[in-house]
């Protein structure tokens, strides 16, 4: 059975995935872009946006685990949208005509609305299910490879919650962001089901692995 995985993931130390006051000129609210400012540094992302240069190291080798293997990504309404979208017939997501995704995409949410075929091969689909049926759903899509669980923190955490994630990357950003809302939390004894990894990048981020024991 294909695998179902989530990828650099960022979270402050005291564990928020995004900040408060999410609006369309703020998508991570108070947050702004400070939990991915190791990933923007990389020469995956400059790769990526087209941009020059960028570091080699060892956040550049996590970030390009994010794509290979994946034949479906599931994610929550509030990665796709700002809060207020599904009013917008004309909402495509953030990212513009060719989102990076580039495979069957499951939006998880209870505003549902026709698919929408984007370029690239990203195609939107939108749903109001459990997580275990989501899962199901974009397996049979992902054709034998495995299925990215995108974000936001809500739904990771009902994810986890639910025993259905495989491998878990998490980036400890080393930045106090005091409100938001959290990965971890109602996940007690979460570490039981998982082997744990940590390292340690340069650039100040610490990179956690979960996978599945």
């Amino acid at each position: 059975m294909s695998l179902a995985r989530v990828h650099n993931f960022s979270i402050s130390l005291d564990g928020f995935a995004t900040g408060e006051g999410l609006s369309l000129e703020a998508p991570f609210g108070h947050a702004g872009e400070r939990l991915h400012e190791w990933m923007f540094a990389t020469r995956w992302w400059q790769e990526t946006t087209g941009g020059p240069g960028g570091s080699g190291g060892l956040d550049d080798v996590f970030v390009r685990r994010f794509d290979p293997g994946i034949g479906a990504e599931i994610m929550g309404a509030g990665k796709f949208g700002y809060p207020g979208w599904h009013k917008d017939a004309d909402w495509k997501g953030w990212w513009g005509p060719n989102p990076p995704f580039h495979t069957p995409t499951f939006v998880l949410t209870h505003h549902t609305r026709p698919s929408i075929e984007m370029e690239g091969g990203t195609t939107f689909h939108f749903l109001d299910t459990s997580p275990a049926k989501a899962l199901e759903t974009a397996r049979e899509a992902a054709d034998g490879l495995d299925v990215r669980i995108g974000g936001g923190p809500t739904v990771i955490r009902d994810f986890l919650a639910a025993g259905l994630i495989d491998h878990l990357h998490v980036v400890v950003v080393p930045i106090l962001l005091g409100r938001g809302v959290r990965l971890w939390d109602g996940l007690e004894e979460l570490e039981k089901a998982y082997a744990i990894e940590a390292v340690t990048s340069p650039s100040g981020v610490t990179h956690l692995t979960l996978t599945r024991q």
